[in-house]
């Protein structure tokens, strides 16, 4: 085993440089190659593995990422757990930019990605009524909560396809569903990894109220807020890494066995 956890960098996190002894893998799947080289190396005691979603340089829109490669690389590397930081427009008034959300639901609006790793003869029929890891999401919670960053325990994401912004008429629909954030990455990342039997839980950072309040989202407005929070967020990572425990006792690690025909 190369490593025991998985970090995938999404807007604001394209480095590995909270790793030592690191060293950079090319890797080859049966779905093509991940966003990019895999960084493994060490954080604190444990192994980690750190793939950048979007690349280093975010030249790949979020249609475009191979999930599936992303995924079946870390497995591949024997990764157990997955954290997920990304960020995430607000369609909630309490659900300030600044603010994490450790994601439990989500409403899949995308259209054009694969979301399998199984293809004819065989079919997957993976349980998602849970998504994200009930353990992982609650074991940052507890962090957060120590270190006095403003959070969410919970919350529903919308996942669109972008990369454009949601319209007025849609932010509004997506309110009125009850969601809670909007976003264009944690589908299929999450479903992949519950494929995977990995367990894996989304850090997503609230950088702004999307298109429904009077001022709409900009790219720019996103890239500074997430400039702003993103120590933070390498913070709670760094801390969590430690705190991820040896053994699994949820059900993300057996997840397959009641899901293929």
């Amino acid at each position: 085993m190369l490593a025991e956890i998985g970090i995938i960098g999404g807007t604001g996190i394209y480095d590995s440089q909270f790793l030592t002894n690191a060293k950079e893998i090319q890797m080859n799947t049966p779905y093509g190659s991940p966003s990019d080289v895999v960084t493994v190396g060490e954080l604190g005691s444990r192994k980690v593995a750190f793939i950048p979603r979007h690349a280093r340089k975010h030249t790949i829109r979020p249609t475009d990422v191979n999930y599936r490669a992303n995924i079946y690389a870390l497995k591949q590397l024997g990764v157990q757990w997955i954290l997920s930081p990304s960020t995430v427009g607000s369609l909630r008034e309490e659900f300030k930019p600044g603010d994490l959300v450790f994601v439990d639901q989500f409403i899949d609006r995308t259209t054009r990605r694969e979301e399998s790793f199984y293809v004819s003869p065989k079919v997957c029929h993976i349980s998602v009524a849970e998504p994200t890891c009930p353990d992982l999401r609650r074991l940052l919670a507890r962090i957060a909560e120590e270190m006095n960053i403003d959070h969410h325990k919970s919350g529903t994401y919308v996942c669109i396809e972008g990369p454009r912004f949601s319209t007025r008429a849609e932010s509004n629909l997506f309110r009125s569903w009850g969601a809670h954030v909007v976003g264009m990455t944690l589908v299929p990342e999450c479903v992949l990894a519950r494929e995977a039997e990995i367990c894996y839980a989304s850090i997503a950072t609230v950088t702004d109220y999307d298109v429904w309040k009077d001022h709409p989202v900009t790219a720019g407005e996103v890239a500074k807020t997430m400039r702003q929070n993103v120590e933070k967020v390498k913070k709670l990572i760094k801390e969590a890494v430690q705190r991820i425990p040896e053994e699994r006792t949820c059900e993300c690690k057996s997840a397959l066995r009641s899901a293929m025909v």
